[in-house]
């Protein structure tokens, strides 16, 4: 089957220690994913990071540098792409208007300490996330994680 592929800009925000991220709820429970969202057309990659920050979460960032690229190749309509961007928090925005996703119930700042064992989803985006915050070697090439893949947690 012919799937397009979607581009995926995602903010990696990282702030004292902790992890931005959208929270989720749904039928199995609580879940977390980055803030973002597909690129549209003649946005630069780093300009969606930062639109999707504003939109998600009400934050004011600073798309860095490409820090991780992860592919979802099944279980949605597209082959979605994630870059994922290393941001500097710059602060909130006041009277911010946000757009959550589907599910969305807020957003909760995770401990990078623990995050391998925290339900942030793509999964295989934990270790590497600690790994760069800890100033450790890291692949920027995590490859695909689908649906049903088992967790990673090491």
């Amino acid at each position: 089957m012919e799937r397009p592929i979607r581009n995926s800009a995602k903010a990696l925000i990282i702030r004292d220690g902790k992890l931005a991220a959208v929270k989720l709820q749904d039928s199995d429970g609580i879940w977390y994913i980055l803030p973002g969202g597909g690129q549209e057309s003649e946005e630069l990659l780093p300009e969606a990071v930062c639109r999707e920050a504003a939109e998600e979460l009400g934050l004011r960032v600073e798309a860095k540098e490409l820090a991780f690229v992860i592919e979802g190749r099944h279980g949605e309509a597209f082959h979605r792409v994630d870059l994922v961007f290393l941001c500097e928090y710059l602060g909130g925005i006041d009277n911010a208007v946000l757009h959550g996703d589907t599910n969305q119930i807020g957003m909760d700042w995770l401990d990078i300490a623990t995050l391998n064992t925290a339900p942030l989803y793509p999964s295989k985006l934990r270790r590497p996330i600690m790994n760069l915050y800890e100033g450790k070697p890291h692949r920027v090439y995590l490859g695909n994680e689908e649906a049903g893949d088992p967790e990673v947690t090491e």
